[in-house]
This record gives C-alpha cells, sequence and structure tokens, in this order.
C-alpha cells in the first residue's frame, strides 16, 4: 500500500519515533485487561495479563507516531501499510478499548455536560448556514458511492446469497449466516404485520435483499430506493431474475425527493450514512411518507447514549478511510429527533448487538477463506488489509458493547394496531 496522506509525513520525521514509542509504550503499561505482547526486532514486551492475548509484531517502527499523532486513524492506516501485524486483531483491539475506557468516559461526560450551551450556537450557525448547504445530496452520493460501489464482486464474496449487509440474527449457534439474515428479515416483517395489502417503501435498497424477501414472502409490494450505482444496477437485475418486477420497483433516487405515501417505511442500517445533521430530515421526511397509521421498521447501529454528543464529531478511522460522511445514532438522539419534527412514537425496540459480532466474524471468514478471489479482483493487499482491520475494529466494539444495534419500530400518531409477533418464519 503506497503511503497515503495519514502516513506520508512520518518518512520524512525519523525523530518522531523513539518518542512516540516511548507513549506507546507508557500506553501498554496501563493494559490491566487482557495481555499484550509487543514484539520488535530482538525485543519483547510482555504487558497486562489474563485473557484475551494479542501478539503484536512492528516492522516499521514508524507505526509508533503514526499511532499516537493520529490514533485510531493511524493505527488502522499503519497496519494497511504493513507496518505491523498482530495474530488477532479483534483481541487487541478489545484490549485497547478497555484500557481506554475510563477517559473516553470522562471525555463523554463532559460533552454531554457542555451540549446544552453548544446546541444555541450550533443553530444559529446552521440558520446562517442551512445543513442543506453544509452537506449537499451530491456529497451524499459520493459518500455512499465511496463505500458501496467499491465492487459487487467483493461484497459477493463478503456476504452471503441474501446479500444483506446488516446485523443477521442467530437463533442457534449452528445456523448458517444466510439463515440468520433471513431470521433478522423475518423478525422486522412479523412486527411490521406485513402483508399482500401493503405498499412498503425502503429507504436504502442494499443489493435488494429485503425487498426480494418482502414482496415473496409476505406478498406486499415494496418501491425502494437507493443513490448507490452499482446496488441500483445489481437490485434491478435481482428482482427481474427473480420475476417480481410487478411488486417491486427499484429507484436511483434521494429519499428526500420520493412521493406520495405508504403503508409501511424499512430502512435497514442506511441511517448511519445520512450524518447527524440530517437526522430530523430523514425522521421528517419518513413520517411524511407514511399515510397517518403507518409504521416505520428501523434497523440502525447505534452508540450509547452517553457518547453521542463526542462520537458524532469525532472522525476515527472507519469515517476517515472506510465509510466518510457516517456516523452513529443513539437511541436517545433518534427518539429527540421524532418527537420535536414528526408525530412518530417508538413503540418497539429490541437489541440485536450480541449477535453483530457473530454477523462480523462470518464475514471476516468469507473473505479470509476467498483470499485468492480477493486478490484476483486487483484491489490491493492494503485494501484487503485495511477491511480486516475495519470487520475486527467493529467486532471488538460490539463484544465490548460500545456499540449495538437495534430494530425499532415507529408508528403515526392515528395507528392503533397491535405488533405482530416476531418469530422467524417456519
Amino acid at each position: 500500500m503506497s503511503l497515503g496522506p495519514e502516513l506520508a509525513d512520518l518518512a520524512e520525521r525519523p525523530r518522531l519515533v523513539g518518542a512516540s514509542r516511548r507513549v506507546v509504550r507508557a500506553m501498554l503499561g496501563r493494559v490491566r485487561e487482557g495481555t499484550v505482547v509487543l514484539v520488535e526486532g530482538e525485543r519483547t514486551t510482555r504487558v497486562g495479563e489474563g485473557r484475551p492475548l494479542a501478539r503484536v509484531v512492528v516492522h516499521d517502527p514508524r507505526a509508533y507516531p503514526a499511532l499516537v499523532r493520529q490514533g485510531s486513524v493511524g493505527l488502522a492506516a499503519s497496519y494497511a501499510a504493513g507496518w505491523w501485524d498482530c495474530d488477532e486483531l479483534t483481541d487487541l483491539v478489545r484490549i485497547l478499548e478497555r484500557t481506554t475506557t475510563p477517559a473516553r468516559r470522562r471525555a463523554d461526560a463532559l460533552a454531554r455536560r457542555l451540549a446544552p450551551l453548544v446546541e444555541p450556537a450550533r443553530r444559529l450557525n446552521e440558520w446562517v448556514r442551512p445543513p442543506e448547504r453544509v452537506r449537499t445530496r451530491e456529497q451524499d452520493r459520493r459518500h455512499v458511492r465511496a463505500h458501496y460501489d467499491l465492487s459487487n464482486d467483493f461484497f459477493e464474496l463478503m456476504l452471503d446469497e441474501t446479500m444483506m449487509y446488516s446485523c443477521a440474527f442467530f437463533e442457534r449457534p449452528e445456523v448458517t449466516l444466510a439463515e440468520a439474515q433471513t431470521a433478522k428479515l423475518d423478525r422486522l416483517c412479523r412486527k411490521l404485520a406485513l402483508s399482500p395489502d401493503d405498499h412498503v417503501v425502503e429507504i436504502g435498497t442494499g443489493w435488494g435483499g429485503f425487498a426480494l424477501h418482502a414482496a415473496r414472502h409476505y406478498g406486499c409490494r415494496v418501491t425502494t430506493t437507493t443513490i448507490s450505482d452499482a446496488q441500483f444496477e445489481y437490485a434491478s437485475r435481482r428482482v427481474a431474475a427473480a420475476g417480481l418486477a410487478e411488486r417491486v420497483s427499484v429507484l436511483n433516487r434521494d429519499y428526500r425527493e420520493l412521493e406520495g405515501t405508504f403503508d409501511k417505511l424499512v430502512s435497514i442500517e442506511m441511517i448511519e450514512a445520512i450524518g447527524w445533521r440530517q437526522l430530523d430530515t430523514f425522521f421528517a421526511t419518513g413520517a411524511r411518507l407514511l399515510e397517518p397509521g403507518g409504521l416505520m421498521g428501523l434497523q440502525a447501529i447505534v452508540i450509547d447514549d452517553r457518547s453521542y454528543e463526542r462520537a458524532k464529531r469525532h472522525e476515527d478511522f472507519i469515517k476517515r478511510l472506510v465509510f466518510p460522511g457516517g456516523f452513529l445514532p443513539s437511541i436517545e438522539a433518534m427518539t429527540r429527533s421524532t418527537t420535536r419534527v414528526s408525530d412518530l412514537r417508538l413503540i418497539d425496540l429490541e437489541d440485536l448487538g450480541r449477535h453483530y459480532a457473530e454477523t462480523l466474524a462470518r464475514w471476516r471468514a468469507n473473505l479470509e477463506s476467498r483470499a485468492g478471489a480477493v486478490a484476483e479482483l486487483g484491489l490491493g493487499e492494503g485494501f484487503a488489509r485495511l477491511w480486516r482491520m475495519y470487520l475486527c475494529y467493529c467486532e471488538a466494539a460490539f463484544l465490548e458493547r460500545h456499540v449495538s444495534d437495534v430494530q425499532a419500530v415507529f408508528a403515526r400518531d392515528r395507528w392503533r394496531g397491535a405488533l405482530a409477533p416476531p418469530p422467524t418464519r417456519a
């Protein structure tokens, strides 16, 4: 991997290495839960005790200033560049997460205390510079395409035949990933009581997995929209091949441009792509698209309420190198937003976070078992290493409960129904 802007200047500043090495070793000296074995040349250092255990081998000492100066961005970029290796990245990130948790909690508490003071100034600034000008729809398209338009062939290698790129639901440890993804879809469809009488709008098509499943197994009509050209073309082909073109319409359109009203709305892990400034717009648009008695089924990766204020402005390596423009909402932020801009009420909430670590581990195993096919795509070794870090980093975050995943059902004011039971289809 060629040196990107995150690393290039380190090549010209070797004097940073010594000081940064001392900082990193001091940081590792605070490890208490888990063990890190650090190997650099002939020197081996062991810190901490117990499990998890991670062995890190430093190949290029510039990894130290990359980490000290740029945090998780430097950690991921230097790993992608091959400057260091680790036998189990997930365990390493879990150990680092546990070590930094006290400092992060103090920062979270400070951000929450300051938020009421900062919010009026932020709103005044956005009145002068409205959010639409802060982040345009074309910027949204560029951000989405940077991630989802990488290569349909790549995602086919990583995902299963459902092509669902979101948290699965593992009813039993031995089920396949495809079975777990189908179980997830069924839980959401049953919660919404989908039927042939429903016309469903989906915000964020993905590769068409939900739309096909809902039309095929629940008989409803689905209008689904995406701003990823690659996903639009892929999903359109799947719908045509399945013979469901009369029941599924695939659009290449920004969700804010949709017209009409629908019985139900579904959005599966798309909200993370909108940016926190657009949260009100997302829910206001969702309410506008629903009939007065309609339901919204939302699956979302969420961050702890206490961490939201700090995290929404903090740029980690995922925002910088993998998913530009992304953010994680919190449950509190979403319910505040729905109350502020719509008549939507939260009527059902289920935490699926414990299933996401397994989902990520399955995706990583798919890529590792198909490494030769991934290499043939010509994306480069640096890309493969970056995605290995990305999947392990996320897996660790879910295992440590720093983030979670939820299925939430919101109802408009005139809804008077009863939620259907969530068990999976036989």
